[in-house]
């Protein structure tokens, strides 16, 4: 589930600290450790963190569970995104710890659009045929 715009695939490296820094995240938002009115009445998922190569940028996927506010979401995560880089420093051992960007996940979003499209009546005789 690579979002990387490069042609190169993330390293295993890449892929561990992402997943740390995806557990950790995870744990401060069902902690409730941000102090924030529109993230309180969500509960967010981390599906994914891609980290860049130098490991100096984690992009942190997010999205409310059911969907709504997600933009509102994000757009508040960004304004504590120095508070959380603070806790995660405290969560994570790395030397550096990674700016974070966060991003709304559309990844689910792209996979019911395909099962839409693959229960369509066209392509269902296409495959029976």
């Amino acid at each position: 589930m690579a979002r990387s715009q490069s042609a190169k695939a993330p390293s295993q490296r890449q892929l561990k600290v992402g997943e740390m820094i995806r557990h950790a995240l995870a744990d401060v938002f069902q902690r409730g450790d941000i102090v924030d009115e529109v993230l309180s009445r969500h509960s967010l998922t981390v599906p994914e963190v891609c980290m860049s190569p130098d490991l100096k940028l984690a992009t942190v996927y997010v999205l409310p569970l059911g969907g709504g506010e997600a933009e509102e979401a994000v757009a508040h995560l960004d304004k504590h995104k120095r508070f959380l880089r603070g806790l995660l420093a405290k969560k994570v051992s790395m030397k550096f710890m990674p700016e974070l960007r966060f991003k709304v996940d559309t990844s689910f979003e792209a996979s019911s659009r395909i099962d839409a499209l693959l229960a369509s009546p066209k392509v269902a005789r296409d495959l029976d045929g």
